[in-house]
């Protein structure tokens, strides 16, 4: 008798069975998901903290506050914060807030004196063949503050 005709021989010498997978349904979501992905508002955080400052233990980031001009009340400078945010999408500005008075907070500030606030070009690719090529250009928000500590 010999093998069925619905049958093959795999080189291991077991049949090949039919089997179900989920395979392709995952392979058709992870395109949408590395879209998901890469719309995601970003905004990351460098602190640089001044060389000679003074080092106080860090505060609350609750009770630190934001000003737009340098206070007239005596103070120390602690060191700086930066903070690169994405444009499109941009992320709330509360988000960008709490990441400065977080990085302030890590400081021992009292307040972050915002001294920078631009959206501006941070990045550049080129495309297109090498006899038409173009430039084009990523922008991002920068928010750069001054951590300062209240003199007592």
């Amino acid at each position: 008798m010999g093998p069925r005709s619905d049958c093959r021989i795999a080189t291991s010498g077991y049949p090949r069975r039919a089997v179900k997978t989920r395979g392709a349904s995952v392979w058709l979501m992870l395109p949408a998901v590395a879209v998901l992905l890469a719309a995601c508002a970003t905004a990351d955080v460098t602190t640089t903290q001044y060389v000679g400052a003074p080092r106080f233990q860090p505060t609350e980031p609750n009770a630190v506050q934001i000003l737009r001009t340098e206070p007239t009340e005596p103070h120390d400078r602690l060191g700086e914060i930066m903070v690169d945010a994405s444009v499109d999408p941009a992320p709330p500005i509360t988000e960008i807030e709490q990441k400065l008075c977080a990085a302030a907070a890590k400081l021992g500030a009292d307040a972050v004196v915002v001294v920078y606030d631009r959206v501006q070009p941070t990045a550049a690719y080129v495309t297109g063949p090498w006899w038409g090529r173009s430039i084009e250009t990523i922008s991002g928000r920068k928010v750069v503050g001054v951590a300062i500590r209240y003199k007592r």
